[in-house]
């Protein structure tokens, strides 16, 4: 039972200045239909509550699995969980995770994330791991995509060659590589000097794993994007930060937010965007008789495009 006083309330949710830890031992068992969670990634970067983001990595690892344990427990049988971080801490614990979990997925943001490091591979995706509760999702409906286009000519850049004509007229099916959610970089979405989850990100996750009424927890408030997003779409939610400054300031008015919540709404579960589309009438191009009604275009012509080169430092 929640003996906690709530430092934000909402008619759909409830945010606790708290320890993690501290905030979800008090909540009851088997209660929360989504779980998400973005903790500090123990990079040694610097937050306004002034928590140890360097610890040994064993005094990390063991943390984590602390809050984990409590997350799992939380859980509703058949409720989803998601764990947001970087490679290198994903791969334990998941593994941690699978001894209580049914695993589902290892999705790959491509997003870079940090400066290129002389003599390694330039980081440039986040990992996020999808597990269930039990041996089967209560709720999974996942986002379609838009066909990727090309932004000079608007036709197709991938080949679907014979499946073409099968396409579905709601877009593609979402994959575990999501190469279109964008860091978030500028300042009008850009809540808190540390980093911010992108709203499309959310949205995402909360659209797949949940309906409207079900309850989202996220432990990580961070800059408040969980609870913006599931504020907004109709979703309960549970959550704590050990400084809600940010979030109690974002929660005053969600207007921004909500205009670009439409404008992601705007551009799934569509075969073509309007963006798109207003490119392939702009430069003319014809659309094969065969795919006529489902508005498929040509595939692209256009030169390939040479990609910027990242120097190493």
């Amino acid at each position: 039972m929640m003996t906690m006083i709530p430092i934000l309330q909402t008619e759909l949710g409830r945010l606790y200045e708290s320890d993690c830890n501290l905030f979800l031992r008090q909540l009851e068992a088997e209660t929360v239909d989504l779980a998400f969670a973005d903790p500090p990634f123990n990079l040694g970067k610097e937050y306004s509550s002034k928590i140890n983001d360097e610890l040994e990595e064993r005094d990390y690892i063991a943390w984590c699995e602390s809050w984990l344990d409590e997350m799992v427990r939380v859980l509703k049988p058949g409720g989803s969980l998601f764990l947001y971080n970087l490679p290198k801490w994903n791969m334990g614990l998941g593994a941690y995770l699978g001894q209580k979990l049914t695993f589902r997925h290892w999705i790959t943001v491509d997003m870079k994330y940090s400066l290129p490091i002389a003599g390694r591979l330039y980081p440039s995706h986040y990992s996020l791991l999808y597990f269930v509760k039990g041996k089967r999702a209560n709720i999974f409906h996942p986002d379609r995509t838009p066909i990727a286009c090309c932004r000079h000519c608007g036709g197709e850049i991938r080949d679907y060659g014979g499946y073409k004509d099968k396409m579905n007229p709601k877009g593609v099916s979402l994959t575990d590589v999501w190469s279109d959610i964008p860091p978030v970089r500028h300042a009008k979405y850009k809540k808190r000097d540390a980093n911010a989850l992108p709203l499309k990100l959310m949205d995402r996750i909360i659209s797949m794993a949940s309906d409207p009424g079900s309850i989202v927890l996220d432990p990580f408030g961070g800059s408040g994007t969980t609870y913006v997003a599931a504020e907004l779409l109709g979703r309960q939610w549970l959550g704590s930060e050990l400084d809600c400054t940010h979030i109690r300031q974002r929660f005053e008015s969600l207007d921004a937010d909500k205009a670009h919540l439409n404008e992601i709404e705007a551009k799934k579960n569509v075969l073509f965007t309007e963006s798109d589309l207003a490119i392939q009438r702009k430069s003319g191009r014809r659309v094969s008789e065969k795919y006529q009604t489902r508005g498929l275009q040509e595939n692209c012509a256009c030169p390939p495009q040479e990609e910027a080169q990242t120097s190493l430092i």
